[in-house]
């Protein structure tokens, strides 16, 4: 409905770490994701580069422009790990539970909704060996759905809190011919959906919105938890194309990586879920030699305004 509509930014980068959002983290290190990271700079380098960061990268002030540029919410990835210490199997990770309470308390002030997303393996966007493992690992699972229940508990009471969702970018087997892709089987995902949300309802009541990763299958999620046991639950759909197979070179090509995200979003509505876009990236497949740096930028903004 039109007054449940979420109109947001994606926080990432900040409490999970991404080296496309902040690459001076990782500049030096040789490092392309948190665990290399911490090999990199050993337990205590990485402690007081990610202290500083999360200091500095998004404060108040940031939030308040947010709002008043229109948008109504922020998604803000939470990484499994954000209880620290007081979690389970943190290793040298470093817990954000603080700035994850300071986040709401600053959405409140000035009225935005925050939905929270679950990162099991931040940085490592679609690492189907960790989505393997979550879903498989009893030891693991469990340890997911504590968090899951934890967040859910501490804030249930809180106006900010919109929603939560249970993971952040898995993806699934999928088969062609005679091979699978690498990814998580869908009926281990579908169990852990499932789970999650019986552990979030009994926390946090029935008016919290429960997201479901689409998992890059938008047609695979038809009338799944769709009835009346299930209430408040939201399909998210992620819609990237810069790994697609299509020549860009000129409009056509971009109108048909738009007509591609259109396509998604008509089968995740399929579902019978709300369904909302948690990312989209600009980014365009590579672009033919031809290409110059400028008409690259210019195609993109084409694809941006469509």
């Amino acid at each position: 409905m039109a007054e449940n509509a979420l109109h947001g930014v994606n926080l990432t980068g900040w409490l999970t770490l991404e080296p496309w959002v902040t690459p001076e983290l990782f500049s030096g290190s040789g490092a392309l994701d948190e665990p290399s990271l911490i090999t990199s700079l050993g337990a205590k380098g990485y402690r007081e580069v990610v202290r500083r960061h999360r200091a500095r990268f998004l404060t108040k002030d940031d939030f308040s422009r947010i709002a008043s540029r229109g948008f109504n919410a922020v998604r803000l990835p939470v990484p499994w790990y954000v209880f620290g210490e007081s979690g389970p199997n943190p290793g040298p990770y470093l817990g954000c539970i603080d700035e994850v309470d300071q986040a709401l308390e600053w959405a409140e002030e000035i009225d935005l909704k925050v939905v929270f997303a679950l990162a099991v393996n931040p940085g490592v966007p679609g690492d189907e060996e960790t989505w393997n493992n979550f879903t498989d690992d009893r030891g693991i699972r469990e340890n997911a759905l504590w968090v899951l229940s934890q967040l859910s508990s501490r804030y249930a009471s809180r106006m900010g809190f919109y929603g939560i969702e249970v993971a952040d970018d898995p993806a699934v087997q999928v088969r062609h011919g005679l091979t699978l892709t690498d990814g998580v089987p869908i009926h281990r995902l579908r169990n852990y959906y499932r789970d999650a949300y019986d552990v979030i309802r009994r926390e946090a009541g029935d008016d919290v919105r429960v997201i479901i990763p689409d998992a890059g299958e938008p047609a695979s999620w038809r009338h799944f938890m769709a009835h009346d046991r299930y209430k408040n639950v939201w399909l998210d759909c992620h819609l990237y194309h810069y790994t697609d197979s299509v020549k860009t070179a000129g409009p056509s090509g971009v109108r048909s990586l738009v007509n591609k995200s259109q396509k998604s979003l008509r089968a995740a509505r399929r579902s019978g879920l709300p369904v909302m876009v948690g990312k989209w990236s600009a980014a365009l497949p590579f672009s033919d030699s031809m290409t110059t740096p400028e008409g690259r930028i210019a195609l993109e903004r084409v694809y941006i305004s469509e």
